[in-house]
């Protein structure tokens, strides 16, 4: 078996190595600083003896070094070969890798019943996936965010150590999870434990076979992206560290002066601010609702009234409104202050309805809302329904003036 020695020596960028075998573009060496592809940390990329690196993965017991395809392997069985890794993704994928086993030490400050789901590492941002008790909201993502860069600002030893499988489950608060960290098992009874922090009070440890920086100072910035629900139980948070996560700052940044800026408040007052503008927003919204009410009702009155079956009748066409604000100004339309005995109003656009009120109180008239929305749509097709009092009726195949005028001569 030859296991990649990378994860026990994550600083060596440059080896010598002897070919044990070759198989089309698929080189087995005696021994590989590359990692393999594990876990959620991605294959380390490089040259072995000038050959680009395409992918590494374990298979059978080996370290598999798949090379570029286009190119011209020439090597045998027996070859020294030199190992270049490419040192800007293995330090990334580094920092990445310890930067996750930070987050997950906030969250256990933070979050009840927590488990370890798995996690990802991509070009540009880290996700984690955690089981916890209740899903994580915004007030969490912040404080995560903040313990996770306190964590780096404290300049926390990363080490780690191989343990037998049931000395690895004893070590306490261990996070261990077999089916997402499968680069831990080393082989037999052997478990990989990576501790962040001192030992006796650590930050966080977990069995995991990937590559970490030695101090959690390399990390640098750390930057909570978003979370997500992918499955029951289980929060998603995306994160950011190297120049994806200074990006990012600055974006907020600049996205918070620009806020200020525009509600004339210091960043720090932008919460006030926004709450007053949030007030002002609902106060116009509730008087824009209340003058919208008055121009409805407005327009019932103007309806002309004609007489049918006894009843005086408003009829008419209204425009830019939809059932549910027409009920009550036509409700109260009707039967009062010399009012129509009955009222129905039809709308306009793309599916024509129709509203009728009628006033429940009349004796000497006999209108039944209901009734006259049911020849209506049996008219001009569509439905609806209601009481005696109030009915409407949409879908109706109809021009709008057509069926006002059908309502006069019925």
């Amino acid at each position: 078996m030859t296991a990649s020695r990378a994860p026990a020596e994550p600083t060596v960028r440059e080896f010598e190595a002897t070919v044990e075998s070759v198989d089309g573009r698929e080189v087995v060496l005696d021994e590989t600083y590359f990692y393999p592809e594990s876990g959620g940390q991605p294959a380390d990329r490089g040259t072995l003896d000038g050959h680009l690196v395409d992918d590494v993965v374990e298979r059978d017991g080996a370290v598999v070094h798949a090379l570029d395809p286009d190119a011209e392997v020439g090597l045998a069985p027996g070859d020294a070969v030199t190992g270049l890794v490419d040192d800007a993704f293995r330090t990334y994928c580094a920092r990445a890798h310890t930067a996750s086993h930070v987050l997950y030490g906030a969250a256990r400050r933070i979050a009840d019943d927590l488990g370890y789901a798995g996690f990802d590492i991509s070009e540009t941002k880290v996700r984690v996936d955690l089981t916890t008790a209740e899903p994580l909201g915004d007030g969490d993502l912040i404080e995560l965010e903040r313990l996770a860069n306190r964590a780096v600002w404290d300049s926390l030893p990363v080490s780690w150590a191989t343990h037998s499988a049931e000395e690895a489950r004893e070590i306490d608060g261990i996070a261990f999870n077999t089916k997402t960290e499968e680069g831990a098992m080393s082989g037999g009874d052997a478990v990989r434990v990576v501790t962040v922090g001192a030992e006796g009070d650590p930050w966080d440890v977990a069995a995991c076979g990937g590559t970490h920086v030695a101090n959690t100072s390399e990390i640098g910035p750390v930057t909570v992206l978003e979370r997500s629900n992918p499955g029951e139980g289980v929060t998603r948070v995306e994160f950011a560290v190297g120049p994806t996560a200074i990006d990012e700052l600055g974006a907020v940044h600049a996205a918070a002066l620009d806020a200020a800026t525009t509600l004339d408040a210091r960043v720090g007052d932008l919460p006030d601010a926004v709450s007053r503008l949030r007030d002002e927003a609902d106060r116009l919204e509730a008087d824009l609702r209340d003058a919208r009410e008055e121009l409805l009702a407005a327009r019932l009155r103007d309806l002309p009234v004609t007489e049918v079956d006894g009843a005086r009748w408003a009829i008419g066409v209204v425009d830019d409104a939809d059932p549910n604000e027409l009920r009550e100004p036509a409700t109260e339309a009707v039967g009062s202050d010399g009012g129509p005995d009955a009222l129905a109003a039809v709308g306009t656009g793309d599916a024509p309805f129709v509203v009728v009120a009628a006033d429940g109180d009349a004796s000497d008239v006999d209108v039944d809302a209901g009734d006259v929305v049911g020849a209506v749509t049996d008219e001009f097709g569509g439905g609806g329904g209601g009481g005696p009092t109030f009915a409407q009726g949409g879908g109706l195949d109809a021009d709008p003036e057509a069926v006002a005028a059908w309502l006069r001569e019925r």
